[in-house]
């Protein structure tokens, strides 16, 4: 799953649509979060760099990180939105005001809700699952003395039956990661890739059955966990 870097030709359409969120803002003519909302399902970038951070808002070409997207045009509005309200949705994942399933969705668009639904459930859900089988790894060694203390490479042998150094060599081989290090976008690529790994390789029963233990996890952790 190769990447490929935003055009510079997308420089001005962003730049415009910014302005017309700031304007949106600041007449009153719409709600913050409504903006923000209005200008993710609008926004032209699947990835891109901004004082010198990178934003990959589009892992494995089809999930989509909406929230981060807040945070980056949050970021862009600072100045004309409320600073708790704010802090409040990226750091606990609150709405400053009620939205429906069908307004969130219309807000997006279909296209870009579907990906987010694949950015739930390919990374969210399987986070939570690989920390539920964490726990459970950290419940049955408690007594024993681990030689490297890499709990992680026994997650993954539990759930995608090999280690975690041979999934990452065999994501690597992919394309998906070019250097050593794994940077916050590469690390969602990579947990993406596992999620589309189990459901290709494993029972729709067994896959079934770990969905339902990671949907299981992410609703015991508070809000900031589930970020």
């Amino acid at each position: 799953m190769p990447r490929r870097a935003a055009s510079p030709d997308c420089s001005p359409q962003v730049d415009d649509l910014l302005a017309r969120l700031r304007e949106l803002v600041e007449s009153g003519e719409r709600h913050w979060f409504t903006a923000v909302l209005e200008g993710a399902g609008q926004w032209p970038l699947a990835e891109e760099e901004v004082d010198g951070r990178r934003y990959r808002y589009l892992i494995g070409g089809e999930a989509f990180d909406w929230l981060l997207l807040a945070e980056r045009l949050c970021k862009a509005l600072a100045d004309v939105t409320p600073e708790d309200e704010r802090e409040a949705l990226l750091m606990h994942g609150r709405f400053p005001m009620e939205v429906s399933e069908e307004e969130f969705r219309r807000l997006l668009g279909p296209a870009k809700h579907r990906a987010h639904l694949n950015f739930f459930y390919g990374v969210k859900v399987e986070q939570a699952l690989q920390l539920g089988v964490a726990q459970e790894v950290h419940k049955d060694r408690l007594c024993q003395v681990w030689k490297n203390g890499h709990i992680d490479e026994e997650v993954c042998s539990r759930i995608y039956g090999a280690t975690r150094q041979e999934l990452l060599e065999k994501f690597r081989q992919t394309g998906g990661l070019s250097g050593d290090e794994l940077s916050p976008g590469d690390l969602h690529e990579f947990t993406y890739w596992l999620f589309k790994h189990r459901v290709s390789n494993a029972d729709p029963a067994r896959v079934a059955s770990d969905t339902r233990k990671g949907l299981a996890m992410l609703s015991r952790l508070p809000p900031g966990g589930r970020r």
